[in-house]
């Protein structure tokens, strides 16, 4: 998933996701496909620098699918801010669209409400078959055992973007490979106003990403193997430190990025004011702010030690964007259409060269375009050292909660106050507290 969401949807959330039914979707007051068997409702979520970016990639091919099918597809382009909670409003008033994006890492959540359709057999093999889409995408569409509740549209995952220029001036000939590596370069590159890494600490979903890896790394998992929180092991406490750590204790990231939300790390790195920043699929943000491809580089997210890999070893979430289909749409058959025609060898390709994602449909992936030194980095990660999150109905709960823990704790670092293990324990006890009870 990409973006961020705000710490006010956690609530409502969790009481949505208590009550929601399978009732969403095709709504009239939403302009849905009641209105007419050529009208579908689409809500695309925020891909691009800004939604005016996204409408400008996205009208051309909905034009084209409504020439070649004579469906006409009325857009809305819903910042990340907004998406899940406009989503889980659709599914308890009824009142929403037909087809909509979704981060990838809320699939089993949305799922529990039984408001989306499921992709059987039968639904795959209307758009070309199952078998067409990577293995590690599908893992992200569901929780293990059900049928998926939505399908990948763009896969990515996390890389280390770097100032090729900053690190030549300050004498580092290549990016950090573990964090030990990471915090010296840090502090040779933390001068002068500028700072080595940027983060985004009110951003909670990438806080989610950034310590659901370091977990990983240490050992430790959000969730035991029943599905129920376990946010205080050990190796989460760790994690969550060590990440705030590069703030707190090692003074490699800004003060003033734990109150960074949405893209402004990408904001500060495509202008120079930090060296690095850690992402998925940042290329068209950079190029929108005016930061030629010649100046950065991209490497790896850094490891404890050793190389990237499995079980310790692994570097990213398996990131992305799918899309649904709301279980009761008046217009089944327009909306299963329009899901074949993006999720079609060419449109994949259009879409995912614009975004600078890699396309989930396999065949797409011959493409050269995606034999880019970037993306080349992004794939291997996806093949290699990538997992999914939790694919817990609870998702999404956890990543407002333990999102906002990470937070508090760089609020805590910015103020000069101290992070130590046992107030990160404290502040994921306090999370995990406000989990709803199994």
């Amino acid at each position: 998933m990409r973006r961020t969401r705000a710490a006010a949807i956690g609530a409502v959330v969790i009481s949505l996701l208590a009550t929601a039914t399978a009732c969403g979707g095709g709504s009239s007051a939403d302009g849905g496909s009641n209105e007419s068997p050529k009208t579908l409702t689409y809500w695309a979520s925020n891909q691009g620098p800004n939604i005016e970016a996204d409408k400008k990639a996205l009208e051309p091919e909905l034009k084209k699918f409504e020439e070649r099918t004579g469906i006409k597809v009325k857009l809305e382009v819903v910042p990340w801010s907004d998406l899940l909670n406009r989503i889980m409003t659709a599914t308890t008033s009824g009142q929403g669209p037909d087809v909509l994006n979704i981060g990838n890492t809320w699939s089993a959540s949305l799922q529990s409400t039984g408001a989306l359709l499921s992709w059987d057999d039968k639904n795959f093999e209307k758009i070309g078959g199952r078998d067409r889409f990577e293995e590690s995408a599908l893992g992200s569409t569901g929780a293990q055992g059900q049928d998926p509740a939505a399908v990948p549209l763009y896969s990515m995952s996390y890389a280390l973007y770097y100032n090729k220029k900053m690190f030549a001036e300050a004498g580092i000939t290549k990016p950090p490979a573990t964090w030990d590596e990471m915090v010296a370069t840090g502090k040779k590159l933390s001068k002068d106003g500028k700072w080595a890494l940027g983060a985004e600490g009110s951003n909670l979903s990438n806080n989610i990403h950034q310590v659901f890896v370091l977990a990983k790394q240490h050992g430790a998992d959000f969730f035991d193997a029943q599905g129920k929180p376990d946010f205080t092991s050990d190796g989460a406490v760790a994690a969550v430190k060590q990440y705030v750590d590069l703030m707190a204790t090692h003074k490699i990231i800004a003060p003033g990025n734990a109150e960074y939300a949405q893209n402004q790390s990408l904001s500060d790195f495509a202008k120079s004011k930090t060296a690095m920043v850690l992402w998925q699929a940042a290329a068209s943000t950079f190029k929108s702010q005016g930061m030629d491809a010649s100046k950065w580089g991209v490497a790896p997210v850094p490891v404890q030690s050793g190389a990237p890999g499995q079980g310790r070893n692994l570097n990213s979430m398996v990131s992305g964007i799918n899309m649904a289909v709301f279980k009761n749409t008046k217009n089944a058959d327009g909306a299963m259409k329009f899901v074949e025609f993006m999720t079609s060898d060419e449109e994949q390709k259009i879409l995912c060269k614009t975004y600078g994602s890699i396309p989930p449909v396999k065949a797409a992936q011959s493409d050269p375009a995606f034999d880019r030194p970037e993306l080349k980095v992004l794939r291997d990660t996806l093949a290699t050292s990538a997992a999914p999150l939790p694919q817990v109905p609870n998702e999404s709960q956890f990543e407002t909660v333990v999102g906002t823990a990470v937070k508090n704790l760089f609020a805590t670092a910015a103020g000069g106050g101290a992070v130590t293990t046992e107030s990160v324990k404290a502040e994921l006890t306090k999370a995990q507290q406000q989990m709803p009870k199994q």
